[in-house]
Parts: C-alpha cells; sequence; structure tokens
C-alpha cells in the first residue's frame, strides 16, 4: 500500500482544505486526458498516478477512512518483528517489508508470518456497530431464556402448590408401576 500522505504530497496533519487542493493540482497534471497523445508508457505512468492519487484522495478526505488508514499505518509500521525491521518498499503500489540478517536484506515467505494479539486492534473491532448490535441480539437471547426459564418454574408453582417437580415425576412413575402390575 502506497503511503497516501506521500502521493498526495502533504504532511499527516493536513487538512481537509489542503488535501483537496493537493488532490486538484495532481489530478489536472496526471489527468489521462491531458496525457491522451503521449506516448503509450508516459499515457500508462499518468493513468497510475491518477489513479493512486484518486485512492488517496478518496481515503484520506473521508474522516472514517482516514483514521482507519491512520490506525492500520500505525500498527505496520510499530509492530515489527523482534526489532528486526530494517525498511519498507514501495513497489508497484505495495508495502513489501524487508529484514536484515547476516549482513543482507531478505523478505520472509508468507508463512513466517507469525500471530500477534493486538489490543486495540482487537477493541476496534468490538466498537464497531455489527459487533454491537450482535452483542446485543444475543443479550436479548440469553434474557429471553432466563425468562422463559423462570417463568416455567413460576407457572408449574402456581398449578401444582406444595409439589416440587422431581415430586410429581415420582408420583408419576409411581402410577406407571402400578397400572403396569394390574
Amino acid at each position: 500500500m502506497a503511503d497516501h500522505y506521500k502521493v498526495l504530497g502533504i504532511t499527516k496533519h493536513a487538512s481537509k482544505d489542503d488535501i483537496k487542493h493537493a488532490f486538484r493540482k495532481l489530478a489536472v497534471q496526471f489527468h489521462p486526458d491531458k496525457h491522451a497523445q503521449s506516448p503509450k508508457s508516459a499515457r500508462d505512468a499518468a493513468t497510475l498516478k491518477f489513479k493512486q492519487v484518486s485512492e488517496a484522495y478518496e481515503v484520506l478526505i473521508d474522516d472514517r477512512k482516514r483514521a482507519a488508514y491512520n490506525f492500520t499505518r500505525y500498527t505496520t509500521n510499530y509492530s515489527s518483528n523482534s526489532g528486526n525491521y530494517h525498511g519498507t518498499s514501495y513497489n508497484n503500489g505495495y508495502n513489501a517489508r524487508y529484514y536484515h540478517r547476516g549482513g543482507s536484506f531478505y523478505r520472509p515467505p508468507p508463512s513466517s508470518k507469525r500471530f500477534v494479539l493486538n489490543v486495540e486492534a482487537v477493541l476496534q473491532y468490538m466498537m464497531t456497530r455489527g459487533f454491537l448490535l450482535n452483542l446485543a441480539f444475543a443479550g436479548v437471547l440469553l434474557g429471553g431464556t432466563v425468562a422463559v426459564d423462570m417463568s416455567r418454574e413460576t407457572l408449574w408453582k402456581i398449578r401444582n402448590p406444595g409439589k416440587s417437580f422431581e415430586e410429581a415425576l415420582e408420583s408419576i412413575e409411581k402410577n406407571k408401576a402400578r397400572k403396569d402390575k394390574q
């Protein structure tokens, strides 16, 4: 993932007006219609840059998307592999981490990814609207189950005063036994 702030040439603390101004300037500069008569390589490069600028603008202009981007960017950059993180390469818009060991740089294979518990990410997930709605629904179901269970016992006591459910089952079993003997 390309750094959206670098793509637009702004700082992390830029205002919405700064973002709009930077986007408009770069959009005019790299718009595909402007490069329609250019050679194919220049046209493709301008189109790619225009897509990057548009994506950066779309993320940074929306407060929720910007906050999520900043959060993932922060956790990605600072949760390194035991201090061996050495750099980031932006290759075709993809974020590739390289590590330094034994005098050379390498990129670990995908199978060496480790599970890291990120408490902030878990808390952020737990505060999403979908999670909270599911939690409320589960609470309603659990409350309903408890209410039905309690009301069943209460109704039994109202209809059968002085007898517990177990005593009633014992008397039913005795009556069955008597009928079987006859």
